[in-house]
């Protein structure tokens, strides 16, 4: 299998079936990520190194912009998209196999997780899986401990609050808390947010 096809299958949200072909080589890629952000959570690096390191990771270059504070996981990585003047956190765990796309600007806060795959209902055949992607748009602000869930939208700058578990689409302009997260204002509303809100 070859990871063109291994990427379209999965970004066509068709499932996967324990121990097939496209299972193997999620296994093996996991195995590959597990290499590299070892390298990364590790060793100590400049940020030139740090962002060479996460193109090897995702197949992808990313700009002069992109940063990065380990540690970080990903148990693929090659179904990571960033724009430019991204920033993630330290503790981030993204299980891209779905697909995760981070648009420009977009800052990451600590222990982030972004799930991509959800397993089988059926006891029988729970270690089977469904992908869905996970899409963060142009500068939106993820606060720490947060867990952005399958097949979630986040619009553009959105704002979703620290330890919210992200269950549904947030439109764009929007601030979103809680668990699960609801919708409270937009970023626009005149009345001033203090942190302990978010």
């Amino acid at each position: 299998m070859q990871l063109n096809e291994y990427l379209n299958y999965l970004n066509s949200g068709k499932y996967v079936e324990a121990g097939s072909e496209i299972h193997q080589y999620m296994t093996k890629l996991s195995f590959e990520a597990m290499k590299i952000t070892s390298e990364i959570n590790n060793v100590y690096h400049e940020p030139e190194e740090i962002r060479r390191l996460f193109s090897e990771l995702i197949g992808k270059p990313v700009d002069k912009g992109f940063g990065l504070f380990p540690p970080f996981t990903t148990d693929c990585g090659k179904n990571i998209t960033v724009g430019e003047n991204v920033f993630i956190n330290s503790g981030c765990r993204f299980q891209d196999q779905g697909g995760i796309t981070i648009g420009n600007g977009c800052v990451i806060g600590h222990n982030i997780v972004i799930a991509t795959l959800n397993h089988d209902l059926n006891p029988e055949k729970r270690q089977s899986l469904i992908p869905k992607p996970v899409k963060i748009g142009c500068n939106v602000w993820i606060g720490s401990n947060s867990t952005i869930l399958p097949g979630v939208t986040i619009g553009d700058n959105a704002v979703i609050g620290a330890g919210s578990v992200v269950t549904k689409d947030i439109p764009d302009n929007m601030i979103a808390v809680g668990n699960p997260a609801r919708v409270i204002k937009s970023i626009y509303e005149n009345r001033s947010v203090s942190n302990n809100e978010l």
